[in-house]
């Protein structure tokens, strides 16, 4: 029997998010075509015949700009000297830059294994993705390079291959029935986030976050969830309200649908948006909001 960590470790966007969903079949981490969406760690369990993956989701690496970006960027740095196993995920269809140089340069320094998984190739035509995989091949000691799509599932069963085998042996680290580390209140609010994301401007992403105020249940009852979305400045809070409460209605209403599903019940959503200047930069917010900082 094989069982261990293996990191998803890359640069925003790179669909490190969506291939964890792809791989343990559930919807655990939300994912959008916005950067920097995956704020914490996560992890999601995969077992096998052969053995048990506990697979660990990290924020992109990035240049943090502000006390909530330092404390996600360390969250993945960390993991570098935790897992036995450490997948590199590159976006194949993007340009290489400095961002891509500092990811390369930094997981040399782990003791790990690692893996190169080249992600969304469903993006790329053969002939171009030919020379990608012969570049980064000199980039690392791999033990082994993996092109796939997240998105279409190619070449997907594969790389599970790869990453079961190059474990430690060893019996499962977590029960059969075990997917997910992340409480279904914070799962909640990600939903919520993921539909802020999804609906509203360029500009907000990186400036909204969602918490979970109240979980009130009765039994035979609907579920109420009271939740209030953070933005920083007060121009920002109508643009997620919209024209008439439009905006907030469908965000609403998307986010209850996905709730709905996840926790197979009905759910009455109440949300309200709260202005809270420099969020990003507030210890005690940022702990409440679960982006925890490294030595916790």
């Amino acid at each position: 029997m094989k069982s261990g960590f293996v990191s998803l470790i890359g640069r925003p966007n790179a669909g490190k998010s969506s291939l964890l969903n792809r791989i343990v079949g559930e919807k655990i981490a939300i994912v959008s075509d916005k950067p920097q969406t995956t704020r914490h760690r996560i992890l999601g369990v995969k077992n096998y015949p052969e053995g048990q993956v506990v697979f660990v989701d990290t924020p992109g690496i990035h240049r943090p700009l502000h006390r909530m970006n330092v404390r996600m960027v360390d969250t993945a740095k960390e993991t570098l000297r935790e897992v036995d196993v450490v997948g590199v995920v590159i976006d194949a269809s993007e340009s290489a830059g400095q961002g891509l140089k500092y990811l390369l340069n930094l997981v040399k320094d782990t003791d790990a294994k690692t893996a190169l998984i080249l992600n969304k190739i469903d993006l790329m035509k053969k002939h171009r993705l030919l020379p990608v995989l012969d570049q980064l091949s000199k980039e690392g000691d791999w033990h082994a390079i993996v092109p796939v799509s997240a998105l279409t599932g190619d070449n997907i069963d594969h790389l599970e291959e790869v990453l079961l085998s190059a474990l430690p042996e060893g019996e499962p680290l977590y029960p059969p029935d075990y997917l997910t580390d992340q409480p279904e209140r914070t799962m909640v609010a990600e939903m919520i986030r993921e539909q802020v994301l999804r609906l509203t401007r360029d500009e907000l992403p990186f400036s909204t976050a969602v918490m979970l105020d109240k979980w009130e249940e009765e039994e035979g009852q609907m579920l109420r969830l009271y939740l209030t979305i953070f933005v920083e400045r007060d121009s920002q809070k109508p643009i997620v309200i919209g024209r008439g409460g439009e905006m907030i209605k469908e965000i609403g209403s998307a986010a209850r649908k996905e709730v709905q599903a996840f926790l197979n019940r009905k759910v009455f959503l109440d949300i309200r948006v709260a202005v809270k200047e420099e969020w990003r930069e507030n210890d005690r917010l940022l702990d409440e909001l679960g982006v925890r900082p490294k030595d916790r």
